[in-house]
């Protein structure tokens, strides 16, 4: 299987831990792409009308997007315990992962604000990013994740990518708790392994 990728994206990152996780390295090819949501990819369009990525492509060509759908059938593709299958840890999981997902979201629209001309900035977007930020990271906090799930792998892609874009906005100060268990859960192999790297 082949997944369209990128050094940069959160979301793919979060399928790369996954991959890493459940042993699958020498099964999933990856091949790099540039999307950019004002100039989509033609060849990531063919692959996902969306033209986000990641996106998987199968050995019969079927494409599976976007990364909450992909690490759930890589998770049963490769027998793997990082979803519950049912029950209140399934929902409770799969909550945590729709938390750390919608993070990234957010940080990816302040990135893109971030790259504007000063005067075409939108300081009330800007804001309101932030403050969806700041409400997740305190919630992580008072909830802080437990065990090597998809909830837990999807935080720490969320948390590693705040410090690659936004080091000059620390989140930590205010949440050790949080802190703490980052840091030891990106001491994992498959964290260092797909480290963020600003690279196209």
């Amino acid at each position: 299987m082949r997944l369209l990728w990128s050094s940069r994206s959160p979301f793919v990152r979060k399928v790369m831990i996954v991959v890493h996780e459940l042993g699958a390295a020498d099964r999933v090819q990856t091949e790099r792409v540039v999307v950019n949501p004002a100039d989509p990819n033609p060849a990531v369009l063919r692959v996902n009308p969306l033209g986000k990525i990641p996106a998987l492509i199968l050995a019969d060509s079927t494409a599976l997007y976007d990364s909450g759908v992909i690490v759930e059938y890589l998770n049963v593709a490769f027998g793997g315990a990082l979803i519950p299958p049912s029950g209140e840890e399934r929902w409770r999981v799969l909550t945590l992962q729709s938390l750390a997902d919608g993070l990234m979201e957010a940080d990816l629209r302040w990135l893109e604000e971030r790259r504007l001309p000063e005067t075409e900035r939108r300081a009330n977007m800007v804001a309101g990013m932030r403050a969806k930020i700041e409400a997740c990271l305190d919630l992580l906090e008072d909830r802080v994740p437990d065990g090597v799930t998809i909830g837990s792998i999807a935080t720490a892609s969320a948390l590693a990518h705040l410090d690659f874009r936004f080091a000059d906005a620390p989140w930590r100060p205010r949440r050790p708790r949080l802190a703490a268990w980052f840091e030891t859960f990106a001491d994992r192999p498959s964290m260092r392994t797909t480290a963020f790297a600003d690279q196209y």
